[in-house]
Protein backbone atom coordinates (compact mmCIF):
# COMPACT_ATOMS: atom_id res chain seq x y z
CA UNK A 1 0.00 0.00 0.00
CA UNK A 2 2.60 2.14 0.74
CA UNK A 3 4.29 2.92 -2.18
CA UNK A 4 0.97 3.32 -4.45
CA UNK A 5 -0.61 6.11 -1.34
CA UNK A 6 2.79 7.81 -0.60
CA UNK A 7 3.00 10.00 -3.52
CA UNK A 8 2.03 13.38 -2.91
CA UNK A 9 3.41 14.88 -5.97
CA UNK A 10 0.03 14.82 -7.57
CA UNK A 11 -2.09 15.65 -4.64
CA UNK A 12 -3.37 19.31 -4.95
CA UNK A 13 -3.59 19.81 -1.19
CA UNK A 14 0.13 18.11 -0.95
CA UNK A 15 1.27 20.88 1.61
CA UNK A 16 -1.20 19.99 3.86
CA UNK A 17 -0.44 15.83 3.53
CA UNK A 18 3.22 16.32 3.04
CA UNK A 19 3.81 15.60 7.21
CA UNK A 20 1.87 12.22 6.23
CA UNK A 21 3.43 9.58 5.31
CA UNK A 22 0.10 8.14 3.21
CA UNK A 23 -1.86 11.28 1.34
CA UNK A 24 -4.97 11.33 3.02
CA UNK A 25 -7.10 11.47 0.18
CA UNK A 26 -5.69 7.76 -1.07
CA UNK A 27 -6.03 6.49 2.84
CA UNK A 28 -9.99 7.16 2.27
CA UNK A 29 -9.79 5.71 -1.08
CA UNK A 30 -8.37 2.48 0.43
CA UNK A 31 -10.79 2.67 3.27
CA UNK A 32 -13.67 2.57 1.16
CA UNK A 33 -12.79 0.72 -2.06
CA UNK A 34 -14.40 -2.73 -2.52
CA UNK A 35 -18.13 -2.69 -4.20
CA UNK A 36 -19.99 -3.40 -0.97
CA UNK A 37 -18.61 -1.25 1.98
CA UNK A 38 -20.04 1.85 1.13
CA UNK A 39 -24.16 0.49 1.01
CA UNK A 40 -22.54 -1.53 4.19
CA UNK A 41 -21.88 2.04 5.80
CA UNK A 42 -24.98 3.16 5.00
CA UNK A 43 -27.21 0.88 5.86
CA UNK A 44 -25.29 0.86 9.05
CA UNK A 45 -25.27 4.39 9.59
CA UNK A 46 -29.20 4.00 10.08
CA UNK A 47 -28.58 1.91 13.09
CA UNK A 48 -26.95 -1.40 14.27
CA UNK A 49 -28.03 -4.39 11.82
CA UNK A 50 -27.66 -7.63 11.90
CA UNK A 51 -25.84 -10.11 9.31
CA UNK A 52 -28.72 -11.47 7.75
CA UNK A 53 -30.60 -7.80 7.76
CA UNK A 54 -27.57 -6.94 5.55
CA UNK A 55 -27.84 -10.08 3.26
CA UNK A 56 -31.79 -8.96 2.37
CA UNK A 57 -30.50 -5.16 1.80
CA UNK A 58 -27.45 -7.18 -0.73
CA UNK A 59 -30.20 -9.94 -1.99
CA UNK A 60 -27.60 -10.57 -5.18
CA UNK A 61 -24.24 -10.44 -3.64
CA UNK A 62 -22.91 -13.97 -1.97
CA UNK A 63 -22.51 -14.51 2.36
CA UNK A 64 -18.57 -14.78 1.29
CA UNK A 65 -18.13 -11.15 -0.34
CA UNK A 66 -20.45 -9.59 2.24
CA UNK A 67 -18.74 -10.90 5.32
CA UNK A 68 -15.33 -10.50 3.70
CA UNK A 69 -16.64 -6.46 3.12
CA UNK A 70 -17.61 -6.89 7.00
CA UNK A 71 -14.29 -7.91 7.87
CA UNK A 72 -11.82 -5.19 6.13
CA UNK A 73 -14.72 -2.85 7.62
CA UNK A 74 -13.92 -3.79 11.27
CA UNK A 75 -10.40 -4.29 10.76
CA UNK A 76 -10.52 -0.48 9.35
CA UNK A 77 -11.99 0.56 12.37
CA UNK A 78 -15.46 1.59 10.90
CA UNK A 79 -17.32 -0.66 11.82
CA UNK A 80 -17.83 -3.25 14.85
CA UNK A 81 -19.18 -6.59 15.29
CA UNK A 82 -20.68 -7.92 18.87
CA UNK A 83 -21.51 -11.35 18.69
CA UNK A 84 -24.00 -12.70 21.73
CA UNK A 85 -23.39 -15.78 23.48
CA UNK A 86 -26.39 -17.39 22.31
CA UNK A 87 -27.88 -20.33 20.45
CA UNK A 88 -28.53 -19.99 17.91
CA UNK A 89 -25.46 -17.43 17.58
CA UNK A 90 -26.51 -13.46 16.97
CA UNK A 91 -23.97 -11.32 15.50
CA UNK A 92 -24.46 -7.94 15.54
CA UNK A 93 -22.77 -4.70 13.43
CA UNK A 94 -22.60 -1.27 13.99
CA UNK A 95 -20.84 1.79 12.81
CA UNK A 96 -17.59 2.91 15.59
CA UNK A 97 -16.80 6.75 16.53
CA UNK A 98 -14.65 6.54 14.03
CA UNK A 99 -17.33 5.00 11.28
CA UNK A 100 -20.14 7.70 12.46
CA UNK A 101 -17.50 10.26 11.36
CA UNK A 102 -18.46 9.33 7.47
CA UNK A 103 -21.92 9.62 7.84
CA UNK A 104 -21.75 13.22 6.93
CA UNK A 105 -19.54 12.48 3.68
CA UNK A 106 -22.32 9.19 2.85
CA UNK A 107 -24.95 12.19 3.12
CA UNK A 108 -23.11 14.42 0.37
CA UNK A 109 -23.05 11.22 -1.90
CA UNK A 110 -26.64 11.02 -1.06
CA UNK A 111 -27.02 14.49 -2.16
CA UNK A 112 -25.16 14.59 -4.98
CA UNK A 113 -26.83 11.54 -6.10
CA UNK A 114 -30.39 13.66 -5.65
CA UNK A 115 -28.68 16.57 -7.97
CA UNK A 116 -27.33 14.13 -10.53
CA UNK A 117 -30.74 11.87 -10.92
CA UNK A 118 -32.67 15.67 -11.04
CA UNK A 119 -30.29 16.97 -13.64
CA UNK A 120 -32.10 14.48 -15.87
CA UNK A 121 -28.86 12.30 -16.85
CA UNK A 122 -28.88 8.98 -18.01
CA UNK A 123 -27.67 6.27 -14.95
CA UNK A 124 -25.28 4.02 -17.02
CA UNK A 125 -23.13 1.08 -15.81
CA UNK A 126 -21.39 -1.60 -17.21
CA UNK A 127 -22.91 -4.25 -16.11
CA UNK A 128 -27.02 -3.80 -15.60
CA UNK A 129 -27.59 -6.73 -13.34
CA UNK A 130 -24.49 -5.87 -10.90
CA UNK A 131 -26.50 -7.75 -8.03
CA UNK A 132 -27.20 -4.19 -6.24
CA UNK A 133 -30.15 -3.54 -4.14
CA UNK A 134 -33.26 -1.95 -4.98
CA UNK A 135 -32.50 0.10 -1.86
CA UNK A 136 -36.59 1.74 -2.29
CA UNK A 137 -37.81 -2.27 -2.24
CA UNK A 138 -39.92 -2.65 0.33
CA UNK A 139 -38.42 -5.06 3.06
CA UNK A 140 -39.89 -7.82 4.26
CA UNK A 141 -41.25 -8.76 7.34
CA UNK A 142 -39.31 -10.50 9.72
Amino acid sequence: MKCETNRHETCYMREQCLKYDTCPMALVQKLLSGKWKILILWFLSAGVCRFNDIRKKLPNVTQKMITQQLRSLENDHLIYRHVYPVVPPKVEYGLTDLGREIVPLLEAMHSFGVEYLGQGFPVTADDPDDGGPDLHAPEEEA
